[in-house]
């Protein structure tokens, strides 16, 4: 239980930290909200109703001295390493995060979902299925809704459907899902863990508190993702789409099926009938299909929503085709194995727009992987060179360096013929040139749109 007499400290004015900090207030609790930004350049609105709140507010300016306060709630973008953190805790302060109050604030069934890739549209095509059958459901966390802000309403009844990122999960204790999953595990946000293996670690928390009575549904393709199952006390449901499995959620004959530790098989659907396209997002609906079955959902429902679910925007999303070349918006591709999977999913000549912020990713596998499929190369942000060295290296010769998105956009047309595909797939994050990837994409689609006037 959320305790009401304890003094908090909110780091971080992002959506997931403004929102805690208004559901703390909103239940009595004495709130201070830190962010290194002056007032000026954060958002009035939340500004505005967090002082008519109560809280007390630090824009630019950290607490004189330690010890002020019994806990500090992260926004997922900060570190704990944080000097200001790092005093307060020394000072005696517990450091959560923001799931983890939300967890404490609710009373809804937690179905989590993490991974290095695949997770918005896992939790998305997984919040269809649920609200097809007709649960009471919140699709809320790294798709875009902090989960606080709905934790409040939750009740018995409540499904929590929730994407949860590396940074939520490592300020977790007592987060309790009775659903997890482990899409896949590949190296990303190595510039905060600084190694793989603490990368996994702080996935793997996802099923800290889970007993025998849950379910861990988690990838069997995935070597990284799979051997964290040795550290789970939950009943371990695999997924594959490459091997037909003893027991979990498989492809078999061309179909979606899954078969409990008994050998009872029950078939979802031909996995043919997708309607979103790629190897990665039958991998997403294998996933979706398995938590969903092990709620109790009508196979039925989960089969019927795979075959009418769109996707997600952002995430592949067709925004436009002008004179016979496709524009492919693929934003949240922001590391290299997304983007890998984003080019695999595409037939045809690609022309490739990439680059931005730099976590501490190496693009030679990124690189192998156009298989002859990428016509040109159009690279922005901090990490073109770094991208172009790597297509340089590779052989790749048609390798073009752009200013910003605009010219991005025109060049890629310029060198597409009808038939052809420009993709924005960057394999990095955004935070360079915008504040996040939906930002980027937003820009990408209007620069399409200007190329149809």
């Amino acid at each position: 239980m959320l305790r009401t007499d304890e003094r908090y400290l909110v780091v971080g004015l992002g959506k997931s930290g403004g929102a805690a900090a208004e559901a703390l207030l909103d239940r009595g609790c004495p709130v201070t909200v830190y962010d290194k930004k002056p007032e000026a350049e954060l958002e009035p609105a939340l500004i505005k109703a967090l002082k008519e709140k109560g809280a007390a507010c630090l824009f630019g300016r950290e607490p004189e001295v330690p010890g002020g306060f019994d806990v500090v709630v992260l926004s997922p973008g900060v570190s704990r390493e944080l000097p200001l953190v790092a005093a307060e805790e020394q000072a005696g302060a517990r450091v959560t995060g923001e799931l983890e109050l939300a967890w404490l604030m609710g009373r809804g069934c937690y179905v989590a979902i993490t991974g290095t890739n695949g997770k918005t549209t896992t939790t998305v095509l997984t919040g269809e299925i649920f609200k097809n059958a007709g649960r009471k459901t919140e699709v809320v966390g790294n798709v875009g809704v902090a989960v606080s802000s709905r934790a409040g309403e939750a009740d018995e009844d409540t499904w929590m459907i929730t994407e949860a990122s590396s940074f939520q999960l490592d300020a977790t204790e007592r987060f309790h899902p009775v659903i997890s999953a482990i899409l896949n595990v590949t190296p990303d946000h190595l510039d905060r863990h600084g190694t793989l293996e603490n990368y996994a670690l702080a996935k793997a928390k996802i099923f800290q508190r889970q007993t025998g009575e849950d379910h861990f549904i988690v990838n069997y393709d995935d070597k990284e993702a799979w051997k964290l199952r040795v550290f789970c006390k939950a009943h371990v449901v695999p997924f594959s789409r490459r091997e037909q499995l003893s027991q979990g959620c498989f492809v078999k004959d061309g179909r979606i099926v899954i078969r409990e530790d008994c050998g009872k098989e029950t078939e979802i659907c031909p996995a043919a009938e997708l309607f979103i396209p790629g190897a990665h997002n039958l991998e997403n609906a294998l996933a979706a299909s398995a938590m969903a079955y092990y709620a109790g959902i009508a196979p039925e429902v989960i089969g019927e929503t795979l075959r009418s679910f769109r996707g997600v925007e952002h995430r592949m999303e067709l925004c436009g085709q002008v004179d016979g070349v496709r524009f492919v918006n693929d934003s949240k591709g922001t590391n290299p194995d997304a983007s890998i999977k984003a080019v695999e999913a595409v037939e045809g000549n690609i022309i490739l727009i990439a680059g931005g912020y730099d976590k501490g990713a190496s693009y030679e596998e990124f690189i192998g992987a156009f298989g002859g499929k990428v016509k040109a190369l159009v690279l922005l942000g901090k990490t073109a060179p770094k991208i172009r060295a790597a297509a340089e290296a590779a052989g790749l010769k048609n390798i073009i360096m752009a200013a910003d998105m605009e010219e991005c956009v025109l060049r890629s047309f310029r060198e597409a013929s009808a038939g052809d595909t420009v993709l924005l797939s960057p394999a990095c994050a955004s935070w360079d040139m915008y504040s996040c990837f939906e930002e980027r994409g937003e820009h990408f689609k209007a620069c399409v749109e200007s190329l149809k006037r």
